[in-house]
């Protein structure tokens, strides 16, 4: 809902729908009860909904119950939309689809260009989007960009390519610090109302004074003083961190992070990459995330439950000037563990040489996602079936995986690779030994690999080679069986297993035989694979046709091993090989 009118048809739509139900005589409690279930989003404001419900059911008894059913037409059903919402996602209350006459939603991204974004941040975009797609409307891309100290330009340009990989749809791009000339003018006429005041206090006592639910002796000061102020912020007689802008909320809010905040201040010494020197008062974050959000005409704002308290103090700012409200959903923290993506931290692991840019295998970026072969239907589909629920969650890497898997498992080829290769030799091989294995076992029209083996022997493991023992039959996958004779190990010479054939005969797996890998030793390729820790295996792997498109990405599955991302090497006829999981 935009605004507490929306509120209200929502809420006789739920206390209509439940009269018709029984006998034309709505319960409050069951009201409200369904509402609490089905919309976490309100439960913050319970108190306020009580009240407001009570006044709506009253209404509502007193009508006819086709007085009722007639308004519960001109409404919309509540029924109507619950065959329209997608798994995992909540009903968004007072939204109307397009598709049902209704306005769709305006949501909206708000990235800062500090670096690419990352699996936190798809989070925000997926699930804006699934909106935006469900309901209809449009989606707006705001790139939060006045914040100067943290801005890298390039940035500017990877966003949209992170956004776009994504398969998010942005209807609009916006930047704020194109948008500096309008905070302007609602700090303004903020001032002029005697909503907001200029302050020259310390910090440090500022804070307490709020503390104690006590204002400083700049908050009483009339409009007419506060607006000399204004201009000395404004024509440059107070310098970078002698004054800010502060908006007036409630000093006696139980709250105190709640009470008057900080909305406008000065920047003399950094200058902006886009808009360099030209402005010097700078917008906070809560004061131009309202004052857009309400000019954008958002209906519906989706972010983390770490933002209660900017949303309880931008509300303030609504108030003052009038605005009616966006509905405000606030989804649970997420942990996300075994991966850097603190942006910071990034930045400076590139800079001294830790990591090798953004797209480093260790890190939490979009980008290093995109290269380890990690689809982003799989992050889409992990968070919509995350959903929008305020109960903090760990973000499941194994089921991240699962998802991934469902998609490349059915495209991608079956490959051998040894790592820390091993030779074994075949004792009695028969003439025109040959390896017949599928390209993938559900695909039979791709055909097959076809190696011719002699008594040359194999290349395996030398984890399996540390695993066998004399007198061992072994199942060499796709070959045919052998009888382990004699192992030289470290210390002894080169590396050797010498084998016998044992025929071919899969019963040797009901014996408890095992079945390893191998590769051919004249008919392979060297290769290495760099794992998500930033470790490389190196090894063989069998001869592969290349790829003919450039630049195309491929994602293979080294048997016994796991998926990797092969993306060809410009100019060259190899490959960057990135392990994506098992």
């Amino acid at each position: 809902m935009a605004d507490d009118g929306a509120l209200r048809e929502g809420l006789e739509r739920y206390a209509l729908d439940n009269a018709l139900k029984h006998e034309g005589k709505a319960s409050e409690k069951a009201v409200m009860g369904k509402i609490m279930a089905e919309r976490a989003d309100l439960r913050a404001r319970s108190k306020e909904l009580m009240a407001m419900l009570a006044e709506i059911v009253a209404q509502v008894n007193a009508m006819s119950p086709s007085g009722q059913q007639a308004r519960l037409d001109q409404l919309g059903a509540v029924v109507v939309h619950e065959r329209k919402r997608r798994e995992g996602l909540q009903e968004l209350l007072g939204a109307v689809p397009v598709a049902d006459g209704g306005k769709g939603v305006v949501m909206r991204l708000a990235p800062g260009p500090s670096g690419p974004l990352h699996l936190g941040h798809s989070r925000m975009a997926i699930l804006n989007d699934e909106y935006v797609r469900n309901y209809g409307g449009k989606l707006i891309d705001r790139l939060e960009d006045t914040d100067v100290e943290r801005i890298l330009p390039e940035a500017y340009d990877w966003i949209p390519e992170d956004i776009e990989w994504l398969g998010v749809k942005v209807h609009e791009t916006v930047r704020q610090s194109d948008r500096f000339a309008i905070y302007m003018d609602i700090a303004k006429q903020l001032v002029a109302q005697g909503a907001a005041y200029v302050c020259t206090c310390q910090i440090e006592g500022w804070k307490e004074l709020l503390n104690a639910s006590r204002p400083c002796v700049h908050r009483g000061q009339g409009p007419d003083v506060q607006m000399g102020e204004w201009e000395k912020m404004v024509d440059g007689t107070y310098a970078e961190g002698q004054a800010v802008l502060v908006i007036k909320t409630d000093l006696g809010h139980k709250n105190p992070a709640v009470r008057d905040w900080y909305a406008m201040r000065i920047v003399d010494n950094v200058p902006h990459p886009l808009t360099g020197s030209r402005y010097r008062i700078y917008p906070l974050m809560n004061f131009s995330v309202a004052v857009d959000d309400h000019l954008m005409g958002m209906t519906h704002v989706l972010r983390g439950k770490d933002h209660l308290n900017n949303t309880h103090r931008q509300e303030y700012l609504y108030d003052h000037l009038g605005w009616p409200k966006p509905v405000f959903l606030h989804y649970g923290r997420v942990t996300i563990e075994d991966i850097q993506l603190s942006k910071r931290k990034i930045l400076a692991g590139i800079q001294a040489g830790e990591y090798t840019g953004w797209d480093d295998v260790r890190l939490g970026t979009l980008r290093a996602m995109r290269r380890r072969g990690i689809r982003p239907e799989a992050i889409r589909k992990y968070w919509v079936d995350a959903g929008v629920k305020q109960v903090d969650i760990t973000f499941s890497w194994m089921n991240l995986y699962a998802a991934n898997k469902d998609i490349i498992d059915p495209e991608s080829d079956r490959l051998f690779f040894v790592w820390d290769p091993v030779a074994l030799t075949i004792e009695g091989a028969p003439s025109g030994l040959e390896s017949r294995a599928p390209r993938h076992p559900d695909h039979p029209e791709r055909g097959q690999r076809t190696f011719q083996v002699t008594s040359e022997g194999v290349l395996v493991t030398r984890e399996d080679f540390s695993s066998m023992k004399v007198g061992d039959i072994v199942r060499l996958k796709d070959l045919c069986n052998v009888e382990v004779l004699n192992l030289v190990r470290e210390g002894e010479g080169p590396m050797i297993a010498g084998t016998r054939y044992a025929g071919n005969s899969l019963d040797v797996l009901k014996k408890g035989a095992r079945i390893i890998h191998w590769v051919h030793p004249s008919c392979n390729i060297d290769l290495k694979v760099l794992m998500p820790d930033g470790t490389i295996r190196t090894g063989k792997c069998e001869q592969f046709p290349l790829a003919t498109e450039k630049g195309r990405r491929r994602v293979v599955q080294f048997e016994r091993f796991g998926f990797v991302n092969l993306i060809p090497i410009e100019g060259s006829k190899g490959y960057d090989c990135i392990f994506t999981h098992t």
